[in-house]
């Protein structure tokens, strides 16, 4: 069976190893149970000398040795694709699959049964079965997947399973072509926490810089309905012979850093409901939150690997390539899994020198010299915020323990805005309570915290 657009319905091994042979291996149980019965009449013919007898015990046989190689030398032209709306999915959501079959051939086909692979976790595995299908007619059939684990699911190879009309024979072919479901972790909506100093996007808060210096070095720009006359550049109207105005500053785009702790010693447990699936989750939505308050944002490990890793610094740059940006640091959140790293040191070294604007980090266990190494962080940045997911609160009951406070406290003394998070904790509740905790901080010396980048 050949297939059409490039996507061969079996490999040039399975069309030439085996041949006939192999296409007898797929005699059906009706197909066996009407060959041993047509060898037995046969038999039992020549031992008793019954003529008629044996002209039974031959069609018996016959019939599905010649249904297995008209169904064998049978040459179809089928083409099969595949369309997943959408391609990247929340974990918990569902996923449609369409399957398609063309027959561009000049012959009918037979019955079908067309069934496609799935891993475990995203459902049974589909199967359909598809009556005979016209010169140049198609078929299109869908079904669902879901999964409540994140990462990235294979779907394929399309298998299709011929059969001749009396059900004798059946003959498994398969596409060679695949697709790829990405499962995203879960996002929640942030409330709106005013962050004061911040050049957020292109709001009344932004920064701006002085593009260039000096007259001499204006680059001017062709007038824009709504621009300010009094920029215009008449010495460069002049030389253009077209309207030009200053270009004498440009918004500054304000820089948010979402940490995320992943080392394997740093949690316990595992499963959708542990402690380093909601901090994947918390990072997701920190990230989705501040892209779309404007931000220039980036994911960092502790490993020290940097996402989108290009740009300034490795921050998502312009507006245009925020959702391109967003759909990378996605798709790396899908498949993060710990790390085998003891310490925080690489991501402190990324952080180390310039401002990073705000920092969100989500920490999991923090011993003595790795929450040093956290407050650290904080003074490469204009404000910190940390969620701690320490084992004690997520495996004894969500109680507080002495360390627990005791690393808390040292993350606010190096101006940390430090919560901790217990199980059943919703991110909404926790990133208000981070805001009002970070505005009394900052009243309560005088408004020192509302510096560039702080949180308020």
């Amino acid at each position: 069976m050949a297939v059409a657009g490039g996507l061969p319905a079996e490999s040039a091994d399975e069309q030439g190893r085996g041949g006939l042979w192999a296409a007898l291996a797929g005699l059906t149980t009706r197909g066996r149970s009407f060959l041993a019965a047509g060898v037995a009449a046969a038999i039992c013919a020549f031992v008793l000398g019954q003529e008629d007898l044996l002209r039974v015990g031959l069609l018996l046989a016959v019939l599905p040795l010649v249904c297995t190689v008209v169904l064998y030398r049978t040459r179809y032209r089928v083409a099969g694709s595949r369309r997943l709306e959408p391609g990247r999915v929340p974990a918990g959501s569902e996923a449609r699959v369409h399957l398609r079959i063309d027959n561009v051939s000049r012959l009918h086909t037979g019955l079908l049964m067309l069934q496609d692979r799935v891993p475990y976790v995203l459902g049974p595995r589909p199967r359909f079965v598809l009556d005979r299908v016209e010169a140049g007619g198609k078929r299109e059939v869908s079904y669902r997947v879901r999964s409540d684990l994140r990462g990235r699911y294979p779907l394929g190879p399309l298998q299709l399973r011929l059969s001749d009309p009396f059900g004798m024979c059946e003959l498994t072919r398969a596409f060679s072509a695949y697709d790829t479901l990405t499962v995203i972790p879960r996002t929640e909506p942030l409330p709106p926490v005013r962050l004061s100093g911040e050049a957020a996007g292109y709001g009344d808060g932004r920064h701006r810089s002085l593009a260039l210096a000096g007259e001499d070095d204006v680059i001017p720009r062709g007038y824009r309905h709504g621009d300010d006359l009094r920029r215009v550049h008449w010495r460069s109207t002049a030389r253009y012979g077209e309207l030009m105005v200053r270009r004498e500053e440009q918004p500054q785009r304000a820089r948010c850093t979402v940490l995320l702790d992943t080392r394997d010693l740093a949690y316990a447990g595992a499963g959708p409901d542990s402690a380093f699936e909601w901090a994947v989750s918390g990072a997701a939505s920190a990230l989705t939150h501040m892209l779309e308050r404007g931000f220039s944002v980036r994911l960092l490990t502790d490993t020290g690997s940097s996402v989108p890793g290009e740009g300034a610094g490795g921050f998502a740059g312009t507006t245009q390539d925020s959702s391109d940006s967003a759909g990378l640091m996605m798709d790396t959140l899908a498949v993060v899994d710990h790390s085998d790293g003891g310490g925080l040191s690489r991501a402190h070294d990324v952080l180390r020198g310039g401002n990073e604007g705000l920092l969100i980090g989500f920490f999991g266990d923090l011993d003595e010299e790795q929450a040093a190494v956290a407050a650290k962080m904080r003074r490469r940045s204009g404000a910190a915020v940390a969620f701690v997911l320490d084992s004690v609160l997520w495996t004894q009951g969500g109680l507080e323990r002495g360390p627990v406070e005791e690393r808390l406290r040292l993350l606010r003394e190096a101006g940390w805005t430090a919560l901790a998070v217990r199980p059943g904790d919703a991110l909404p509740e926790l990133w208000r309570r981070a805001g009002r905790e970070r505005t009394n901080a900052g009243a309560a010396s005088g408004g020192a915290a509302g510096t560039a980048g702080g949180w308020s």
